[in-house]
């Protein structure tokens, strides 16, 4: 199977660390525009749309292999031995990315050198007292009846509560235009691997280090997801981004390049003190 078009494999430059982008639900690999510019000098950068989503082969979307994340995280696992990478990798992914990649870092530890994690949560459930996700599991299923009774309904309340912008804003419209494109099936399919998965007991098993990017103001991730994610990461480093919304990427991305630039200089300068 030829990987680089089932999931639209683009590499931008070809010499320096490998930069690997993942995207988050109802996204593609675009929405990481605004962030690659600043690293087009100083790494190779990979980006790649799951099965599904964006422009990738959407006849290779299989129902059974795309029901739980672990699908997902074969896709990210394909494009790094389809490019023969072996080590090295820094994976930078959004909100369900980052339980992706982490999972995927946890099969393959040497895979990895770090992980760069924008608006991660391990679950989107509440479990109290000891966890709140944000959501009641009424609340999801809610959101899931709405996208399969009204499709274009769902994808126009979602995207300004994804972006924390008026749904006229930029980056509310591209997030909606994205939703819309995306095959209804796969939406859905993708939505419930996405909102019901709890990978909480996965954290303290990622041996790699993570720099933990929370927003502010996340209606989709309370603020103490980050914290708690942070104590139960072994090596983690959370920055609290001044940004309203899930995608500091396409709102603030100004921001996200100064965290990843600062954390991958020290994680360079410490390597090299080693």
């Amino acid at each position: 199977m030829d990987h680089f078009e089932r999931n639209n494999v683009i590499q931008l430059g070809g010499k320096g660390p490998v930069l690997l982008y993942g995207h988050g639900f109802g996204c593609s690999q675009a929405m990481w525009d605004r962030i690659t510019p600043a690293f087009a000098k100083t790494h190779r950068q990979i980006l790649f749309d799951y099965v599904g989503s964006g422009k990738s082969d959407l006849a290779s979307f299989d129902a059974s292999r795309y029901s739980s994340l672990q699908g997902y995280v074969q896709d990210l696992l394909d494009v790094c031995d389809a490019l023969e990478l072996r080590s090295g990798v820094t994976f930078v992914g959004h909100s369900v990315s980052c339980s992706i990649g982490m999972l995927a870092s946890i099969v393959r530890p040497q895979l990895f050198e770090r992980l760069i994690l924008v608006g991660p949560t391990p679950c989107f459930l509440n479990h109290p007292p000891d966890y709140l996700g944000g959501f009641e599991q009424e609340d999801l299923e809610d959101l899931l009846l709405l996208m399969e009774q009204n499709y274009i309904g769902w994808a126009n309340y979602l995207a300004p509560v994804v972006a924390g912008q008026d749904a006229s804003s930029i980056v509310s419209r591209e997030l909606a235009d994205s939703f819309c494109s995306t095959e209804p099936k796969v939406a859905r399919a993708f939505a419930k691997a996405t909102f019901f998965s709890d990978n909480r007991a996965d954290l303290p098993k990622v041996s790699r280090p993570c720099l933990i990017l929370q927003h502010r103001a996340d209606t989709l991730v309370p603020l103490g997801v980050g914290e708690y994610m942070r104590a139960n990461l072994k090596g983690s480093t959370l920055a609290i981004l001044e940004a309203s919304g899930h995608c500091a990427h396409m709102s603030n991305p100004d921001l996200v390049i100064e965290a990843m630039q600062h954390y991958l200089d020290r994680s360079i300068s410490i390597t090299s003190t080693d």
